[in-house]
């Protein structure tokens, strides 16, 4: 194998663990960050919705 066919083999298998070890974890972390800051808003919500006649949703502000 050329030295050029072995630098793209060695580029491709940086590329890949980087994609691996860095991109994939952070977007997940990411994502499960909206999900949950989605999750709480929506649940928030619903609360205050069933109990709006609840005087504790002044201690919520």
């Amino acid at each position: 194998m050329p030295v050029c066919g072995r630098l793209l083999t060695m580029i491709g298998a940086v590329i890949i663990a980087i994609v691996v070890l860095v991109v994939i974890p952070v977007g997940f972390l990411m994502s499960t960050s909206l999900a949950a800051a989605l999750s709480g808003a929506l649940l928030t919500r619903n609360a205050e919705i069933i109990h709006a006649d609840s005087e504790l949703l002044e201690c919520n502000t």
